[in-house]
This record gives C-alpha cells, sequence and structure tokens, in this order.
C-alpha cells in the first residue's frame, strides 16, 4: 500500500479532530496546574492518533464492505479502498497493526500511570471499535454525534489531563472487601470537563455535517444517522445550538474561573463562524462546504488553545517579578 493509499484510509486531515483536543489538554494542565510529564504525553499522543487512524480505516472498511449504493461521489471518492483500489486483505492486515501498536502504547502508559488509566482508556477503545463494527455500528445509527462527541471531544482530554496528575488524587477507585469507592477532586474534574464542552460540540457539529452532505448516499446504504431521522432542517437546527453551546461553555469556565480571562477573546470567532454556517446551510455538500464546519471547529478552539496559552505565559511572567 502507498503512503498516499493510507494516508486516504486513514483520512489524515480529520485527525485534527484528535489532535486539537489533546492539545487543549496539554496547555489547560500547564495552565491548572503547572507541571507536564513529557513522557506521558508523547506515549498518549501516538498511541491517541494511531487508534483514531485505526477507527477511521475500519469505518472506511466496513462501509466498503455494506455497501449498496456504487455511485455518487460519498462512494467513489470519498473511500479509499475504491479510488486507489486496495485489497481487502492488505487493509485488514494495516487495521490490525495499527490495532496492536494502538493497544501496546495504551498498555505502557497504564504502566506509567495507574489502573484508573486502563479504565478510562478501554472505554474509549470499545466505543472506537463498535463505532464501525458490529451488526449496528454506532457511526450507522443517530447516535454518531454523541459517542464521537463524547469520546474523541472529552474522553482524549480527560485522559491527557489525567495522565498529568494521576498521583495527585484526582480520581481515585478503590475495593476493598467487596466495597468499591470512587473519590475525586470536584474542581478540577469539573474544569478540565468545561474546557472540553467546546471540543465536544464541535466534533458532534462536525459528525451531525458529514451525516447531513450524506443524507443521499446514507438512506439507501441503510446508515440511519442523525439527520436521516429528524430531517435536514432540524439538524442545521442543532448544528445551530452546538455550537451555541460551545461557546456558552467557555464562557462559563471564565466566570468559574476555571479558564483566563483571555479565553473570552475566542467569542470574536463568532463573526467568522456565523458566516460559514450560512454558506453551509445555503448548500450542504462535500465538496463545497463542508470545510467551513471544520474549519468553524478549528477556529473556535485553536483560538481557544492560544488563549490559554496566553494565561499560562502570563502566570509565568508574574512568577517571574516575585
Amino acid at each position: 500500500m502507498k503512503i498516499k493509499a493510507f494516508l486516504k484510509l486513514v483520512e489524515i486531515q480529520t485527525k485534527v479532530a484528535s489532535v486539537i483536543p489533546f492539545m487543549t489538554a496539554l496547555v489547560y494542565v500547564l495552565y491548572s496546574t503547572g507541571r507536564l510529564n513529557a513522557v506521558n504525553m508523547v506515549v498518549m499522543f501516538f498511541s491517541m492518533l494511531i487508534f483514531d487512524m485505526t477507527v477511521t480505516a475500519l469505518n472506511n472498511y466496513f462501509d466498503y464492505k455494506r455497501a449498496e449504493k456504487k455511485h455518487g461521489y460519498n462512494y467513489e471518492i470519498h473511500n479509499s479502498i475504491v479510488q486507489y483500489q486496495l485489497k481487502i486483505s492488505t487493509v485488514r492486515v494495516v487495521i490490525i497493526i495499527m490495532i496492536v501498536v494502538s493497544a501496546a502504547l495504551g498498555l505502557l502508559l497504564v504502566y506509567l500511570t495507574n489502573v484508573i488509566t486502563l479504565v478510562l482508556g478501554a472505554a474509549c477503545f470499545a466505543i472506537g471499535i463498535v463505532y464501525s463494527y458490529g451488526p449496528m455500528p454506532i457511526s450507522r445509527t443517530p447516535f454518531g454525534e454523541i459517542f464521537s462527541g463524547l469520546t474523541m471531544g472529552l474522553g482524549i482530554p480527560f485522559i491527557t489531563y489525567f495522565i498529568n496528575v494521576f498521583d495527585q488524587n484526582v480520581l481515585n477507585i478503590s475495593l476493598v472487601s467487596n466495597t468499591f469507592s470512587l473519590s475525586f477532586d470536584l474542581y478540577q474534574i469539573v474544569g478540565i470537563c468545561l474546557v472540553s464542552l467546546p471540543a465536544v460540540f464541535g466534533i458532534a457539529n462536525i459528525m451531525l455535517a458529514n451525516n447531513i452532505c450524506d443524507m443521499e448516499d446514507d438512506l439507501p446504504n441503510k446508515r440511519y444517522t442523525l439527520p436521516i431521522v429528524v430531517g435536514k432542517e432540524r439538524a442545521i437546527v442543532l448544528l445551530k445550538i452546538l455550537f451555541a453551546l460551545a461557546y456558552a461553555a467557555i464562557v462559563a469556565a471564565v466566570v468559574l474561573g476555571v479558564l483566563p480571562l483571555y479565553s473570552l477573546l475566542t467569542l470574536l470567532t463568532i463573526i467568522p463562524l456565523t458566516k460559514n454556517i450560512k454558506r453551509f446551510t445555503a448548500n450542504p455538500t462535500k465538496k463545497d462546504t463542508f470545510g467551513a464546519i471544520v474549519g468553524s471547529f478549528v477556529m473556535i478552539t485553536v483560538s481557544l488553545i492560544i488563549t490559554i496559552g496566553l494565561g499560562v505565559l502570563d502566570a509565568a511572567f508574574l512568577q517571574l517579578l516575585v
């Protein structure tokens, strides 16, 4: 398999949806705790990235296997197996290798931290597999937006945050004499969850916009996605609501002192976001306007990362003055 075909199989351009939540957690860890475990972060990054590529490859593989409509933009161009005439046996081997490597890195991360990382990682791993695999994959149901948003938008930054503070009693579980107990630092848990919400809503919107664009192909291929169930108009309304909730989460985080005041600058992206939404709703297609929604997600979340970074620099500068 050539590199170009592999990158298309794993849709490398979409990996921004996993890298951005990771980067958000990275700067937030620095801002809120002033510490960073470089080794854990490197292992986490590659485990996360490879597994994200695995899920995408699985999705393309099973879309190809299940496809009943074998024409149209979404199938002939979007599916790399058809576009590059890849051998199914080769695709299977590539997927298996990526699963093994990702799992091995995940277990290494558990060794470097504790069993809670295993629980969190296993949950994300399981959701990632059933997203594309099984008699009723999540990607072919109305729940794709929920699971992709929570797994990538919240799961990735939560684990990324935890592996840097695992020894600070942020989250603990124990089983003693048949008694299960759970303890956690409420402020820190609420903090990372609030910071993650813009990514949760943004990633859900990428999936929602993708499914809106694919409605014509999804129904004959028996993919009963959210836009198929609720209709295009309601799906577009939901897309607007989710973006609004992303901004609301940022404001709430600033008010509660979770994020620096600088993060309110992210609200300036509302103007270009509004233009992007109008452009998409006027002609929701993969080829012409889907990129506007992806761009909106990147614009909001990267702006958030930059503003948190300003908070980190501000804190560092104040320490120098002391």
